[in-house]
């Protein structure tokens, strides 16, 4: 798959809001707000339960790596999760 139509995909599911559980969070964390070098996706099964989390890291920016973008889509739709939050820009890693 492509990094444009996982990109998209991620987006979209996004878009949706909150849909219940499970639910997915992404997270982006570089040096810099231009750069994300790493991603954690925290999973979360039902509400109450404790969250699981998978970090995923690259040597340039993971919001434009093919590999870590079609990562996540498919644990996204196996973990079949209703709700696709992601926060906003990149967290500083000091």
């Amino acid at each position: 798959m492509n990094l444009d139509k996982s990109t998209k995909r991620i987006a979209k599911r996004v878009k949706k809001g909150f849909q219940g559980y499970p639910k997915i969070s992404l997270a982006y964390f570089g040096e810099s707000e231009s750069c994300a070098s790493e991603v954690v996706m925290g999973f979360i099964a039902e509400e109450g339960a404790v969250a699981q989390e998978q970090r995923f890291s690259s040597e340039g920016d993971a919001r434009k790596d093919e590999v870590i973008q079609t990562t996540l889509l498919k644990v996204i739709e196996r973990a079949d999760a209703k709700t696709v939050e992601e926060v906003a820009g990149v967290s500083i890693i000091k």
